[in-house]
């Protein structure tokens, strides 16, 4: 055996096996000898891809996978050619093979069913050489050395078309995601985007437009920022911002998808915004930031998930302090004159009669003091407010107004 100190050896990358440096340790004529059954290796190669790999099992003259096929059996070949110094497709094979992968990926074909046709074809060019070998007398060690040229092919190759594959999937991964970022900017922009624009966006980011969604407001888990953790888990039919001030994601299902946000955000606080068109989903968003806010508070029941729609009143009344200090000042200004703990105590009861109807045995019991003591306050109350006690809507901006301060901690009420 021999190896020209002349000739380019390359390495196989990723398992230092010197894949052309096996071919020319190959006596100078086998190539010439083999020649001829160059035709017959190809088919041999093809029938068993196609055999063996569903992707490429129906007939693929003109198709991309013969073009795969057509690849496999001329590396395999035109490696045989370099044992004899015929010129070598060789010095091609990294932008072919690259090419394959990018083209398989931007196809929409398989990573694996590209790999395992790699595979099958070397497989069957061993056999069809191996056989070939046999009937001519080669000895066992030059039969080693081909197949572990063979295969060392084959991996070469393979590990090429995965470069090419894997920087098509990033590019195009990259590409999705910035039209994806684009469409939940035009969903959250204020004044809200036209609807054909957002259908356009939503066709461009290949995301199908759904005719309901909800905004879920995100915040990570104490001082860890959100960009430090990646998106990974979240589920494929929601779009992500975990990047800017107020983490977000949009979804169309938020009941399956708060299922997989949960455990792919642990530790996360999470709040769901009202259901709303597509175009409105700005408006989702914000009361989902509210809803949060008061979940982080402790002021609603965040657990595991915040709901806006499920304390609607509780965001509503929290809100707009400067509206309640207007419905604070004209509902209860009949306890203006009274002291802190007088407040305290009237407040309470004027509460829990409203929302109890007037009834005393509930109000004693909710409070926990004496029904006479019920009905000695309620008789102040009486005094106090007048017929506004008898007035419908009177009742409800003086029940507003307590409750609103109960849950802000402000109690008793300033009026």
């Amino acid at each position: 055996m021999h190896e020209p100190a002349d000739r380019e050896h390359r390495e196989a990358p990723g398992t230092g096996i010197p894949a052309q440096r096996l071919w020319v340790s190959l006596p100078g004529d086998l190539a010439r000898r083999f020649r001829p059954h160059a035709g017959n290796l190809g088919k041999e190669i093809l029938r068993a891809i196609q055999r063996e790999v569903p992707e490429y099992a129906k007939p693929l003259e003109g198709a991309f996978g013969a073009v795969i096929i057509k690849a496999i059996g001329e590396a395999v070949i035109g490696s045989i050619d370099s044992i004899d110094g015929r010129p070598s497709t060789q010095d091609n094979w990294g932008e072919l093979f690259r090419d394959l992968g990018r083209g398989v990926q931007k196809g929409g074909g398989s990573l694996d069913s590209l790999q395992a046709s790699y595979r099958v074809g070397g497989q069957a060019a061993w056999r069809y050489v191996a056989g070939w070998g046999q009937r001519t007398g080669m000895p066992i060690p030059l039969l080693c050395v081909c197949a572990e040229a063979i295969f060392a092919v084959i991996e070469e190759i393979s590990s090429y078309s995965v470069e090419g594959y894997t920087v098509a999937q990033t590019s195009a991964a990259g590409a999705l995601e910035r039209r994806r970022r684009r469409l939940l900017e035009l969903l959250l922009a204020t004044p809200p985007s036209s609807p054909q624009g957002i259908a356009d966006a939503a066709d461009a980011a290949g995301w199908r437009l759904p005719e309901w969604v909800n905004a879920v407001a995100l915040a990570p888990p104490g001082e860890q920022q959100a960009d430090e953790l990646p998106p990974a888990g979240l589920p494929a039919d929601v779009l992500v911002d975990l990047e800017s001030t107020q983490p977000c994601v949009v979804s169309p299902d938020p009941e399956s998808d708060l299922r997989q946000l949960r455990p792919a955000l642990p530790g996360w606080h999470l709040a769901v915004g009202p259901r709303v068109r597509p175009a409105d989903t700005a408006t989702s968003l914000k009361w989902a930031c509210r809803t949060l806010r008061l979940a982080r508070r402790g002021v609603i029941d965040a657990r595991p998930v915040a709901d806006s729609a499920e304390h609607l009143s509780t965001v509503w009344l929290m809100h707009d302090d400067f509206l309640l200090a207007e419905l604070t000042r004209r509902a209860l200004g009949p306890m203006t004159g009274l002291t802190t703990k007088q407040r305290e105590k009237l407040g309470e009861t004027l509460l829990a009669w409203l929302e109890w109807a007037g009834s005393t045995p509930e109000i004693a019991k909710t409070l926990r003091i004496h029904p006479q003591t019920v009905r000695y306050r309620v008789h102040q109350l009486t005094e106090l407010f007048g017929d506004r006690l008898h007035d419908p809507a009177a009742r409800l901006d003086i029940q507003l107004a307590l409750h609103a301060h109960r849950l802000r901690g402000t109690w008793p009420p300033a009026a």
